[in-house]
């Protein structure tokens, strides 16, 4: 009996687009936060979401990796990368919401960020930055010298 083995073909499909003044190149925090504090605006959960970064810091997509619950959002390497691979991003900047608006990055923050920063040596994608946001206000992990 032929078994027959499925092709697939891997694409990227543009789902929306984000209205900025020109082309961001995220060299701080609040570059990045000034990128994305209006995509957290009223959110009531956390979302996790990441700016896929071309070799110069200019930004060239947002993807939003995982919508959560009103104290948590579930994130893994496989779907986090997932993007970043198939958009040829060289850098990327974690950013998620606190709906409580504390920004205060959490145990569980600290613990993803390092996980895909090691992920992330390996794949050859610099992990630059992780922004916490809550009401008109971020945690910068880089900024904070939180690694």
């Amino acid at each position: 009996m032929l078994y027959h083995i499925p092709v697939y073909k891997v694409t990227l499909v543009r789902d929306s687009r984000v209205k900025i003044e020109e082309r961001p190149v995220i060299r701080t925090g609040v570059d990045a936060y000034n990128v994305l504090k209006d995509w957290f605006l009223d959110q009531d959960r956390e979302e996790f979401v990441i700016l896929m970064l071309n070799v110069k810091n200019r930004v060239i997509g947002i993807n939003s990796v995982s919508v959560g619950t009103l104290t948590g959002s579930l994130v893994h390497p496989r779907e986090f990368f997932k993007p970043l691979l198939l958009h040829n991003a060289a850098g990327v900047i974690l950013a998620h919401n606190h709906p409580s608006g504390d920004p205060t990055p959490s145990a569980e923050d600290k613990a993803i960020t390092e996980r895909l920063r090691q992920v992330g040596e390996v794949m050859g994608i610099v992990v630059l930055d992780h922004i916490v946001v809550g009401d008109n206000r971020y945690v910068s992990f880089a900024d904070a010298g939180l690694w």
